[in-house]
């Protein structure tokens, strides 16, 4: 696979929570840090993403917030 985006992070999807058109994906990247993102049901279905297999987060966003209480 080749890709243009830096943040690449691979993990096991922990869990699928499925909604009537999207899906809510977590991946597990390292024992207790974990990245969830909304997909589509079909994209979650091609991809053929389930619970325990590998998965990559790909992040590339011209914007990041950051906040502070």
């Amino acid at each position: 696979m080749k890709i243009s985006a830096r943040n690449t992070l691979n993990g096991k999807v922990k869990s699928i929570t499925e909604g009537s058109v999207n899906n809510e994906v977590v991946i597990e990247l390292a024992q207790g840090v974990e990245i969830t993102s909304v997909v589509t049901k079909e994209s979650c279905n091609k991809l053929g993403l389930k619970e325990g297999g590998s998965a990559y987060a790909i992040i590339k966003a011209s914007n990041v917030m950051v906040a502070v209480d």
